[in-house]
């Protein structure tokens, strides 16, 4: 069963929120909502959701952010990535990207996918595929898969774009192994999740060029 969201599916046998809410309304609920609802309001395409899926948005919604601290091995992890971005060499970019994943999933004390980066992303008529989190539903590892170049013109992606991409498919694995959530959809507290992540790496203060910036 596969999610809808270019930037970042789940494939596997468990139910998919995503995948669900789209057949229930029809079409595709927004990928992703920057400000919060007025209390006691919602968005037309939640109340016309089931239910159950209604419950899952709700817990979803609850946790804005995960308590991750970076150790000195995870902000060493996230300071090689730009260079190994700039080696063009998939198994290097694949190395750091295990080593992140690793540290994230380690601080919260979860189980670690394995991570894959790939060549060109997969496309269509609908976009660019960036990554993929394959649930492996009790029998082996949960993996994840990341594009490192670009669809149409083979281009190696910005160390941002990557990162985000990792810590995309890190939150659909962390909704299931942390936060013990039946599905995995893109609400704005999943995607307020994946900001925090962002922020307890301190991504931001590396610099595209490689390194730590002013360091």
């Amino acid at each position: 069963m596969r999610a809808a969201a270019r930037t970042g599916e789940v494939v596997g046998t468990q139910p998919v929120v995503w995948h669900a809410a789209k057949a229930a309304l029809g079409c595709e609920p927004p990928l992703m909502a920057t400000t919060g609802p007025p209390p006691g309001s919602r968005p037309a395409w939640y109340r016309r959701l089931p239910p159950s899926l209604q419950r899952v948005v709700a817990a979803s919604d609850r946790v804005s952010s995960l308590p991750v601290r970076s150790g000195p091995a995870l902000v060493e992890a996230v300071a090689l990535l730009p260079s190994a971005l700039r080696s063009e060499q998939p198994a290097q970019v694949e190395a750091v990207a295990q080593r992140i994943a690793d540290g994230v999933c380690g601080a919260l004390g979860v189980s670690r996918p394995r991570v894959r980066v790939d060549g060109q992303r997969p496309h269509d008529h609908r976009g660019e595929l960036h990554g993929l989190y394959l649930p492996a539903n009790g029998s082996g590892r949960d993996r994840i898969t990341l594009w490192m170049r670009t669809a149409k013109r083979g281009q190696v992606v910005a160390y941002r774009t990557f990162l985000r991409t990792l810590l995309h498919e890190l939150c659909h694995h962390l909704d299931y192994t942390y936060l013990h959530l039946k599905d995995s959809l893109h609400t704005q507290g999943f995607y307020q999740r994946e900001s925090s992540l962002f922020t307890a790496l301190g991504a931001a203060s590396v610099d595209e060029a490689g390194g730590c910036a002013g360091g």
